[in-house]
C-alpha cells in the first residue's frame, strides 16, 4: 500500500488513493479545527496551489495550515515503517503550525506541548502538565 501511495505521489496522479487521502483527510481534519475552506478549495490548493474563485474572505491561516497538512501527510507516508515517537509528533506539529498566526504567539509553542488548557467540541483535553505522560501511554 505504501509503495502505491508513493508511486501515485511521484506521478501526481489525480483520483488515486494518495490524491483522495490528501484532500479528504486534510479537509476533514482542518474543518474539525475550524477551517472555513470548502472541500473544493482544499482540492484546488492541493492540485493547483490556488483556492479557486470565492465570494467570501478566506483566512490566510486556513490556507497555510492546509498546505502544511499536505506536507505532514507526506511525512507520515514516508515514515510509516518507523515507530511512532514523541519527537515525530512534535515534528508534525511544528510543520503544521509553521507560518501561522499561532506561531507568533508567545504562549503557543510550535513543535512542543501546549501551555494553556483548551477544549474540543465542549470536552476538556489533557491538561498541559499531563500531556507528556499521556503521549507515552499511546
Amino acid at each position: 500500500m505504501l509503495d502505491c501511495l508513493r508511486r501515485e505521489k511521484d506521478a501526481s496522479l489525480k483520483g488515486g488513493i494518495y490524491h483522495k487521502i490528501q484532500i479528504d483527510l486534510t479537509y476533514n481534519s482542518n474543518h474539525i479545527e475550524g477551517s472555513k475552506l470548502s472541500h473544493d478549495q482544499t482540492r484546488f490548493i492541493f492540485e493547483t496551489k490556488t483556492i479557486g474563485i470565492t465570494d467570501r474572505a478566506v483566512k490566510v491561516d486556513d490556507i497555510v495550515e492546509t498546505v502544511n497538512h499536505f506536507r505532514c501527510i507526506d511525512l507520515i507516508i514516508e515514515g510509516a515503517h518507523t515507530k511512532l515517537s514523541e519527537s515525530f509528533i512534535k515534528q508534525l506539529h511544528f510543520i503544521l503550525k509553521s507560518g501561522t498566526t499561532d506561531s507568533q504567539k508567545s504562549w503557543f509553542k510550535v513543535g512542543d506541548y501546549k501551555m494553556l488548557e483548551n477544549e474540543v467540541c465542549g470536552s476538556e483535553t489533557t491538561k498541559p502538565a499531563e500531556v507528556s505522560e499521556a503521549i507515552k501511554t499511546l
